[in-house]
């Protein structure tokens, strides 16, 4: 009785019962290769229970027939176990005499042969469930392009388990991928942010100085006086510019100073009563604070990262359908996405540097219609909002490694690392000798480092200029040297956030 588990034979030994996951336990594994060209291979082509009379008369034997001649086979019957369409093993019947078997013995192997395909199929479930336990303890949520790596190490350390060995799931590492990263960042996020906060604090500030007027009205006390004037230099203080301790400051300063009286100033009369309702009326009551224009932002940026997101998720669909490839994203102030293609992360070993060409064309296209989404969201946004794109190329591979502790890929060696170097420290460059930043609202950016590099880059903005996706002259620029980066330059152009091909791509995919 023969399992087929992914790329491995499982010759199950005579006698083992199959109410269990023996089927697993008492097996042996050879890889699927080696049953080419054999008589197993010819009958699960045929699809039919093959018959041999004497398997010494075959004269084109194959490592598996030599194998069952030596073990005193002669006449042999080969059924395929299949399960809704989907072979997963064959059943044999060997017997030491030639022309052991007849018409009715094949009529009678496919009689049974079903039930056996049931066993096998539940005991393959049974592997494949502790296979998945496994991934989920060591590793927890796997990008299905690399899944079926994990699942071969995890299968190859229950099989050490089960031969009584030691055992630790091996090093998933994949050499010579290329990296491909692209970002979109929310410009001037961190302004507009420090804008918000202090203007809610402004206004957090003047209605407690409104209940410090009104109880002064009531009675004339100097400390209203004195406390309103503190409110007042808070308040100047903070609209000249804030610093990140002052949300923490005036809060106490609110809560400790000014609440704190709210119980006693109630009994001060019906104006001050009024005053102490339109503060409290306008508190978070979860935060304890004024939160209009901090909620404003963050609803914004929230909305454009959703939008973004869901737009660049539906690109990834359609081109992992192209040529398979390690994805994931991050989403903070605008969204940034880090892709690895290569021979060693596909199962077949199958790669074409034509697909990484195609990958590179794509990340400028993802980022034009990301810029269109980005306009598009003006209207609807409480916060105006601009995006900046950003593409990093290198025709360098390197290695990257799945970290169990951390439970993530990492770059695997001392060299790899200065392309996360790079990555982290892009996002603040400068153009070279201007007070401009690189990444501009609605232009993208892409730097390299390698003359090649720069000629593909100018190639692919030239072409999508004539497709309308971009617009205007692509500008070539130096960057300013960054912490232990050097030599890097720049192709930068602007998106053309008016064009029908832009916006046919993008509706197509989010509608």
């Amino acid at each position: 009785l023969v399992a087929i588990h992914e790329d491995q034979v499982m010759l199950i030994n005579l006698g083992c019962e199959l109410s269990s996951s023996s089927v697993f336990s008492g097996s042996r594994h050879i890889p699927l290769s080696e049953f080419q060209g054999s008589l197993y291979e010819q009958a699960v082509k045929e699809s039919r229970v093959l018959r041999i009379r004497d398997l010494a008369g075959v004269t084109a034997r194959t490592r598996a027939e030599e194998q069952m001649i030596r073990g005193g086979v002669r006449s042999l019957m080969i059924a395929p176990l299949t399960y809704k369409g989907e072979l997963i093993g064959t059943l044999d019947i060997a017997s030491p005499h030639p022309d052991e078997f007849g018409p009715i013995d094949i009529m009678l192997l496919a009689e049974i042969a079903p039930v056996f395909s049931l066993a096998i199929k539940r005991a393959l479930e049974e592997i494949d469930h502790s296979v998945q336990s496994i991934i989920k303890e060591k590793c927890t949520a796997i990008h299905p392009a690399v899944e079926w790596r994990f699942r071969k190490a995890a299968f190859q350390h229950l099989d050490r388990l089960r031969m009584g060995q030691a055992s630790e799931l091996e090093p998933i590492v994949f050499r010579d991928v290329y990296p491909l990263y692209g970002v979109s960042d929310v410009r001037g996020s961190s302004f507009a942010r420090n804008r918000a906060v202090a203007e809610d604090l402004e206004e957090h500030l003047n209605l407690a100085l409104a209940v410090m007027e009104a109880a002064g009205g009531a009675k004339p006390l100097a400390v209203f006086e004195e406390l309103g004037h503190r409110l007042r230099k808070e308040a100047e203080r903070i609209r000249i510019g804030i610093s990140p301790a002052d949300e923490s400051s005036v809060a106490h300063l609110l809560k400790t100073d000014v609440e704190s009286l709210f119980p006693h100033l109630r009994t001060f009369g019906r104006d001050v009563v009024r005053a102490i309702e339109a503060y409290e009326a306008l508190i978070d009551k979860r935060l304890g604070t004024v939160y209009r224009r901090r909620r404003e932002f963050e609803e914004s940026v929230s909305l454009l990262n959703q939008r973004i997101s869901f737009y660049l998720d539906r690109e990834e669909v359609e081109a992992q359908a192209l040529y398979p490839h390690y994805f994931e994203k991050h989403q903070t102030d605008g969204v940034d996405y880090l892709l690895y293609l290569g021979a060693s992360l596909t199962q077949d070993g199958n790669f074409s540097e034509l697909y990484l060409e195609n990958f590179r064309l794509w990340q400028v296209m993802v980022a034009c219609g990301i810029a269109w989404i980005t306009e598009q969201l003006k209207q609807e946004l409480k916060v105006p909002l601009e995006t900046a794109h950003l593409i990093l190329a290198s025709h360098a591979t390197l290695s990257i490694r799945f970290r169990f502790e951390e439970k993530r890929f990492d770059v695997d060696g001392a060299y790899d690392v200065r392309h996360e170097i790079i990555k982290s420290r892009l996002d603040k460059a400068m153009v070279k000798g201007r007070s401009e930043r690189l990444t501009q609202p609605g232009m993208i950016a892409v730097v390299f480092s390698q003359p090649q590099e720069g000629r593909e880059v100018r190639r692919h903005m030239e072409f999508l200029t004539s497709k309308g996706y971009l617009k205007g002259d692509t500008e070539a620029l130096e960057v300013e040297e960054l912490p232990g980066v050097q030599g890097l330059r720049a192709m930068r152009a602007s998106v053309d956030l008016e064009s029908p091909v832009v916006a046919e791509r993008v509706t197509r995919l989010i509608r």
